[in-house]
């Protein structure tokens, strides 16, 4: 997918506000990023591909932006400040890194996006249930389980974007947090995926 395909993409998916304030914070991370490494500088030209629309399709998987969100390590913002610009409200971001979390601060309040709420801590130590938990290329998938657990309730979804899937370890693992998981393809890249997450029936 080009930029401009991606933007396309995007444009096609969110009203013209949310569109101008992707353009704006997409603007703000690149700035930033010559601060601070938010994102790779190797996919600042791809940054609508790599990033915007890797973070934007997981509303579709989650069943649409209604319900609270929880969004573990956002890091420079993606996936948790696109899918709270796109209108997945309320949502509460976690990130530990003191200067990466002043930032995402400083772009919530720039964009005026009065749901969405940024916590400088570990996931551990917040007080947050979701209807649906992200978290990108985060930690292994059991630790991610473990620590997030409390913020979980048996309705939750797990959206979990990874690089690669280790589908065999899967089944012992979700039958040990009474899970079922399916495995989606994603859109940006060919070898990379996200794994869902569902309490059992």
């Amino acid at each position: 997918m080009t930029e401009i395909e991606a933007q396309d993409w995007v444009r096609q998916r969110v009203d013209a506000l949310a569109f101008d304030r992707m353009i704006s914070f997409v603007d703000m991370v690149v700035t930033e990023n010559s601060r601070q490494n938010l994102i790779s500088p190797a996919t600042i030209p791809a940054i609508w591909d790599r990033h915007v629309v890797d973070s934007l399709q997981l509303i579709e998987m989650a069943g649409g932006a209604a319900g609270r969100w929880l969004d573990i390590g956002t890091g420079g913002g993606f996936p948790g400040m696109v899918l709270a610009i796109a209108g997945c409200s309320p949502i509460m971001m976690v990130e530990p890194r003191r200067k990466r979390a002043d930032f995402l601060a400083e772009s919530i309040e720039r964009l005026s996006l009065t749901d969405a709420k940024i916590a400088a801590s570990k996931v551990e130590n917040i007080e947050w249930t979701a209807d649906v938990i992200t978290a990108r290329a985060v930690a292994s998938v059991e630790k991610l389980l473990i620590a997030a657990a409390h913020c979980a309730t048996k309705t939750t979804r797990w959206l979990l974007p990874r690089g690669t899937v280790d589908a065999s370890s899967l089944p012992a693992l979700c039958a040990r947090h009474q899970l079922v998981f399916h495995v989606e393809q994603s859109l940006t890249r060919s070898d990379s995926f996200i794994l869902v997450l569902e309490p059992r029936a």
